[in-house]
């Protein structure tokens, strides 16, 4: 496993730029930045602080979480909000996002200040459909986390950090889901972050307090984990011209100094599903 980039305070929204390398953020020290192809980091993206997820538009740029969901030209910095936390009564912002084949992005609200000691209360799933127009089609997810396809669409999967477990949900055919069931459990100490799926169905899945990145087949099964040298796993992503390059970030929660968090790549035996850009409409 190669350390690529560190000196973070808790890296996020790793996304995966055939063209360029792996986008990620830095939650608590505020930014975007790029892991070219020649594994040269550069900040794309100034100050913007709270981005849990992202993913690329198809127009360019980047889709990104945190206060608002927003849609950042990378070219002049300009920004568009696609989703604000009027959404329903109780959203104070988003953490991570995907997008389904059709380009629409999922993400989750939170309605509590996560790093403000506030007391958890539930938050929201909603849809951003092509058009602009926004669905909230689930609730009681104690802290969203991690979103992902299956290969065939009909699946979702969806991380609940504080609710002790990864939900999944069976995919209308208009984008919404039915009541959410049970996927997994981490086990009474695992806290489920990020989450991929791969090509072959299989869910991996962030331990934020496990070091380690923990894959389950599309039947729940346990299949093995990958370690990870530093504690608080956030997130991972496929990348690489197959595919099967392998990052996983880090916070620095646990590790052997205050902003320790990083980048890391290694090796998949099996490639990741390769994800839509988002195509919801831009003003």
């Amino acid at each position: 496993m190669q350390q690529l980039a560190t000196g973070y305070g808790l890296i996020e929204g790793p996304v995966w730029d055939p063209a360029k390398g792996l986008y990620f953020s830095d939650v608590m020290g505020g930014g975007v930045f790029l892991l070219d192809r020649q594994d040269k980091v550069t900040r794309v993206v100034e100050k913007r602080r709270g981005i849990g997820g992202m993913a690329l538009h198809a127009a360019g740029g980047l889709v990104v979480g945190g206060r608002d969901i927003a849609f950042v030209n990378l070219a002049d910095q300009s920004t568009q909000v696609l989703l604000s936390s009027d959404v329903t009564p109780e959203a104070v912002g988003f953490n991570d996002l995907t997008t389904d084949k059709a380009g629409r992005v999922y993400v989750g609200s939170l309605a509590y200040k996560v790093f403000g000691g506030d007391p958890p209360r539930p938050g929201h799933l909603h849809v951003i459909d092509l058009d602009g127009s926004v669905r909230t089609i689930s609730d009681g997810i104690m802290l969203t986390n991690g979103l992902g396809f299956s290969p065939d669409g009909r699946r979702l999967y969806h991380s609940d950090a504080r609710g002790g477990m990864v939900r999944v949900y069976d995919v209308k055919a208009d984008g919404a889901v039915g009541p959410w069931r049970k996927f997994v459990s981490l086990g009474e100490n695992g806290v489920a972050d990020g989450l991929k799926v791969a090509a072959d169905g299989s869910v991996w899945v962030a331990d934020a307090h496990g070091g380690r990145v923990a894959v389950f087949g599309a039947d729940g099964r346990h299949i093995r984990d990958v370690k990870v040298p530093l504690p608080m796993v956030t997130s991972l992503c496929f990348g690489g011209d197959d595919l099967q390059d392998l990052y996983i970030v880090t916070g620095s929660r646990g590790g052997p100094a205050e902003n320790c968090g990083t980048v890391f790549r290694t090796r998949s035996d099996v490639a990741g599903l390769p994800l839509a850009p988002a195509r919801v409409a831009l003003k």
